[in-house]
C-alpha cells in the first residue's frame, strides 16, 4: 500500500493514539458513537458493484461535482468529523484528510481505510464503511475532503471576507431590497468569486470548495440569497482560521 505524503506518520500516529485510547472514558467522549450512519446519495449516479480505483467526481467541471460535494459534506459530518475534525481539519490524532493527495495513490490509501477500517492492538479505531455505505458515499466524502482549501490559502483573505460578511449583515438589518442595493451586492459577489478562484486545495485537487465560493453562488439577487451568503460566511470563517 502506498502511504500518502504529508500525513502524520502511522508509527507516530499509533504511539500517540495508543495513549489516548488507553483512557477509556476520554476515548468515549472524544469519539462517541462510531456506528456508520446511512448516507442519502440521491442526485449521484449509481457506480455499480465493482469498486472504482480513482475518484470519478474529481473534475470540477463534471456534472456530478456539485452533487458529490453536497452529499459528501453531509456524509462526512455524520460519519467522519468526530475523529477527523470539522471541515476535515484534524486535531492531530487522526490523519488530516485535506492533505491526502488527490491522485491514484491517495485514492488507494483512502479506499483501503474506508472499505476495511483500521484496527490497532485489537481495538477498532475506525469502522469499516465499505459494505454499509457503498462507493457512492465513499467518493462523495473523498470529493468533499480533497476540495478543502489549505489554511494558508484562505488566511490571507480572512479580513476581506469578514468585511463582506459584515456588509451582507448590514444589508439585512437595513431593510433594503436586494434590487435596491444591487450595485453593492454585485461588488461583494465579484470579490467573493475572485477570492474563491485564488484558493488552492491542500490535496492538489483542481478546485477548492470554499465558503467564498458557496457564498457567491448564494447571492442570486434576492434577500434570501443575501441571508444565505451571510450565514455561509459566518459559519465558514471560524473554520478557516
Amino acid at each position: 500500500m502506498i502511504a500518502p505524503k504529508n500525513l502524520v506518520p502511522l508509527g507516530l500516529l499509533a504511539s500517540v493514539a495508543a495513549v489516548v485510547w488507553s483512557l477509556a472514558t476520554i476515548e468515549l467522549h472524544a469519539h462517541g458513537d462510531v456506528t456508520p450512519q446511512a448516507v442519502d446519495t440521491t442526485g449521484l449516479p449509481n457506480l455499480g458493484e465493482e469498486w472504482l480505483e480513482e475518484n470519478p467526481w474529481r473534475d470540477p467541471d463534471g456534472e456530478s461535482w456539485e452533487a458529490a460535494l453536497e452529499v459528501g459534506s453531509s456524509a462526512y459530518n455524520q460519519n467522519c468529523a468526530r475523529c477527523h475534525g470539522l471541515g476535515a481539519v484534524s486535531g492531530g490524532l487522526a490523519p488530516d484528510l485535506r492533505r491526502l493527495e488527490a491522485d491514484s495513490s491517495g485514492d488507494e490509501w483512502y479506499l483501503e481505510r474506508y472499505r476495511n477500517g483500521y484496527t490497532q492492538n485489537g481495538i477498532t479505531k475506525m469502522p469499516a464503511f465499505g459494505e454499509l455505505l457503498g462507493q457512492e458515499a465513499a467518493w462523495a466524502i473523498r470529493t468533499y475532503t480533497e476540495t478543502r482549501p489549505g489554511e494558508d490559502s484562505i488566511e490571507q483573505h480572512i479580513e476581506t471576507l469578514q468585511k463582506h460578511r459584515d456588509a451582507l449583515e448590514d444589508h439585512i438589518t437595513s431593510g433594503k431590497s436586494a434590487e435596491g442595493n444591487a450595485e453593492k451586492l454585485t461588488t461583494v459577489k465579484e470579490s467573493l468569486v475572485e477570492i474563491a478562484g485564488q484558493l488552492k486545495t491542500a490535496s492538489g485537487a483542481p478546485r477548492a470548495d470554499s465558503a467564498p465560493r458557496r457564498a457567491a453562488a448564494a447571492l442570486d439577487g434576492s434577500n434570501d440569497g443575501v441571508a444565505a451568503a451571510a450565514e455561509i460566511l459566518t459559519i465558514g470563517l471560524p473554520a478557516a482560521k
